[in-house]
């Protein structure tokens, strides 16, 4: 949701602060102002899967033609994936001149979609003057969640605050988990999927009643009412696109079950050890990231069952060539990967799961009955 600010639209508001500081008054729009929510359509780099949502202010008679987003962050930040992933890295709000906008989108090939706001020259005024204030100010700046707090939620807040009341809500999809409505926006990203269905905890599982997506706010917006009337007054295609497909040789179903097929077949301990390796390794990480990370994605992560630190132990006494532990520790992860498979087949990650949890099922069988200790029998 990463988009681009422009200077000479904040120099074209800091001129406009400076004269409202000077008359003690703030810019009135004309009357034939628009106030309109902008929906920008998907594209394949990682920070556009989902869209983008902004607000534009258009009033000819001023000459102002100004978008306001919520969704600008900055590479550069010092130790950035790191306060990206502990949850405390700095999104702030942009504002940028309509051209400069458009003209982004429409050279990255993404469509945008715009919605004019059916309310009243008053509301409108009080909509530009709080995007106004929040640019001008501290406030601009706000902690990144990617459930509650991101470009489109903001978007929300600041409609509900400028129309004095809490108007807006999710309309539609309220029955579905979080992970269920995210899942279509990944075709053609298979390990990106892998990935937020393995990293990403409880919290994404419950019902999805909350606007945190660009086109859940789109759709909600149309069936909105707003003292009687509808609260879009027109919808509008600015660019239309078709999402290019992102065809890849690695990044699909077809590589993930080649890989674990050849690690079930293959049966060579070495290989089954470096599986073993990998499979403690992220589990240790998902611990690591569910205490230290501010995201409550990320908290109570069942999928530690699967991705089990103790791996690591079972490995190590393998190496060892301590048989009975590693036979006890085999069965202990045989029955608690049972009871994840269980535990996932209501889930919506459960089929994306199933060949990991098949692999790790053969891998621990194999491991258990090489180290079983033999029966002895009596002539």
């Amino acid at each position: 949701m990463k988009t681009y600010s422009s200077k000479k639209a904040f120099l074209l508001l800091l001129f406009f602060a400076f004269i409202n500081n000077s008359f003690g008054q703030s810019i009135l729009l004309s009357k034939d102002s628009k106030a309109s929510v902008l929906t920008c359509g998907t594209g394949n780099e990682p920070y556009s899967l989902f869209g983008h949502t902004a607000i534009r202010i258009k009033d000819s008679i001023n000459a102002l033609d100004i978008v306001y987003n919520y969704g600008t962050f900055d590479f550069r930040t010092p130790n950035f994936v790191a306060k990206f992933t502990k949850g405390d890295l700095q999104y702030y709000a942009t504002a940028n001149s309509y051209l400069d906008f458009i003209n982004e989108y429409n050279y990255t090939k993404r469509s945008v979609y715009e919605q004019e706001l059916n309310i009243s020259d008053n509301l409108k005024q009080k909509l530009f003057d709080n995007l106004n204030a929040t640019i001008l100010s501290e406030d601009r700046y706000y902690t990144y969640k990617f459930i509650d707090k991101n470009c489109t939620s903001m978007v929300v807040d600041i409609l509900n605050k400028s129309l004095n009341g809490t108007i807006i809500t999710k309309k539609g999809d309220t029955d579905k988990t979080y992970r269920t409505i995210l899942y279509p926006y990944f075709d053609g990203h298979f390990y990106e999927k892998l990935g937020i269905s393995i990293i990403f905890g409880k919290k994404v599982d419950e019902l999805g009643t909350k606007i945190f997506l660009p086109f859940e706010l789109k759709n909600s917006l149309d069936k909105t009412t707003f003292q009687n009337h509808s609260l879009v007054k027109q919808n509008k295609t600015i660019l239309s696109f078709d999402k290019e497909p992102n065809h890849s040789w690695w990044n699909n179903w077809y590589t993930y079950i080649i890989v674990l097929a050849f690690i079930i077949f293959i049966n060579k301990r070495s290989v089954d050890k470096i599986y073993l390796l990998i499979m403690g390794l992220l589990g240790l990480f998902f611990v690591f990231v569910g205490f230290y990370s501010l995201h409550k994605e990320l908290e109570y992560n069942y999928n530690i069952l699967l991705f089990s630190p103790f791996l690591l132990i079972l490995l190590i006494l393998n190496l060892m060539k301590n048989k009975k532990w590693t036979y006890r520790f085999s069965l202990i992860h045989i029955i608690s990967l049972i009871t994840y498979g269980l535990f996932m087949i209501n889930k919506a990650s459960f089929f994306i799961v199933l060949p990991l949890i098949i692999t790790s099922g053969v891998i621990l069988v194999r491991v258990a009955i090489k180290n079983k200790k033999p029966i002895p029998i009596i002539i």
